[in-house]
C-alpha cells in the first residue's frame, strides 16, 4: 500500500518537474486577410475572428487590413477582430483608401506598447507598405521580458528591388543584433529568393523547408513567414499552415516558439 503511495506519488513529482522544465510556447499567427474578402467573394471579419480563435494564438500578425474604407463599409477592422477574439489591437495604415486606410495590425493577448508604424522602402513608386512596431510582454518567457513584435508587408511585383531595401530597412530599425524581436507578414517572396537570403542574414526562420501558403485554394509557395532574433532566444515547436481555403486568399499560417532561458 505504502510502496503504491510512493509509486504514485513520484510519478505526479516528475509529472509536474517535466512541466516546469517545459516553458509555454508563445503561439504566433501571420495572417493576410485580404481585407476580410474571401474567395467566395464575401465579406465576412467574423469568419476571419473565428479561423485566429481556432489556433488560440497569443500574437497575430495581420496584413491587408482596412480601416473606415468604403469597400468595407467603414469599418475599423482590427479594432472589430480586436473585439470579436478578446484580444489587444495596434493598426498601421500604409495607403490611403478614399477617406479610409490599408495596412497591418497587431492582435495581442498582451498588453501592447510603444506602437509605431513606419513607411518602408519605396523606390519604384509603387503601392505604399509598412511595417508595424510594438512592444509586448510574454508572461512565460524568460524574466517577464518585453520583446519587439513586427507585423510586415512587403511589395509584391516582380522586381525584388524594393523587398531587399525593405528587409535592410527592417534590420536597421530593429537595431542591435541581440534585442529579442519577433517578425512576420507577407513576404511576397519564396525561400529560395535573395529577399528571403538577405533576410537569414539576420533572422532566424521558422522553417527551412517550405510550407506553401498561396494560392490559398492549392498553395503551391510559401510566401507568409515568421522570423526571430537572437537565434538562442527561442526554440521552434509546431509550425502549420491552417487549412483554410475560403476566408482569405492566403492560407494563415501559425508557428511556435518556446522561450529559452539565456
Amino acid at each position: 500500500m505504502i510502496r503504491n503511495l510512493l509509486t504514485i506519488l513520484l510519478s505526479l513529482w516528475c509529472i509536474t518537474t517535466a512541466s516546469a522544465a517545459q516553458p509555454e510556447p508563445l503561439r504566433i499567427l501571420s495572417y493576410n486577410i485580404h481585407h476580410g474578402e474571401g474567395v467566395d467573394g464575401k465579406l465576412d471579419l467574423p469568419r476571419i475572428a473565428a479561423v485566429i480563435k481556432s489556433v488560440a494564438p497569443h500574437l497575430v500578425l495581420l496584413q491587408e487590413v482596412d480601416c473606415h474604407t468604403a469597400r468595407t463599409g467603414n469599418v475599423d477592422q482590427a479594432a472589430e477582430l480586436g473585439k470579436l477574439t478578446g484580444m489587444e489591437v495596434a493598426f498601421g495604415g500604409n495607403l490611403r483608401l478614399g477617406k479610409g486606410d490599408y495596412g497591418n495590425a497587431i492582435l495581442s493577448r498582451f498588453p501592447l506598447t510603444e506602437v509605431k508604424n513606419h513607411s518602408l522602402p519605396n523606390l519604384t513608386n509603387g503601392e505604399t507598405r509598412g511595417v508595424l512596431s510594438a512592444m509586448v510582454r510574454f508572461p512565460s518567457s524568460t524574466g517577464d521580458e518585453p520583446f519587439l513584435v513586427l507585423a510586415t508587408h512587403l511589395d509584391h511585383r516582380a522586381g525584388e528591388a524594393d523587398r531587399l531595401a525593405s528587409i535592410d530597412f527592417i534590420r536597421q530599425l530593429v537595431g542591435e543584433k541581440e534585442r529579442t524581436t519577433i517578425i512576420g507578414g507577407d513576404f511576397n517572396a519564396t525561400l529560395e529568393s535573395a529577399v528571403l537570403k538577405r533576410f537569414q542574414e539576420h533572422w532566424t526562420l521558422s522553417n527551412l523547408v517550405e510550407k506553401p501558403t498561396f494560392p490559398v485554394a492549392k498553395p503551391e509557395r510559401q510566401i507568409d513567414f515568421v522570423g526571430y532574433r537572437p537565434m538562442r532566444r527561442f526554440r521552434v515547436g509546431e509550425v502549420r499552415v491552417i487549412d483554410e481555403a475560403i476566408a482569405s486568399d492566403h492560407r494563415p499560417f501559425l508557428v511556435e516558439l518556446f522561450p529559452v532561458t539565456p
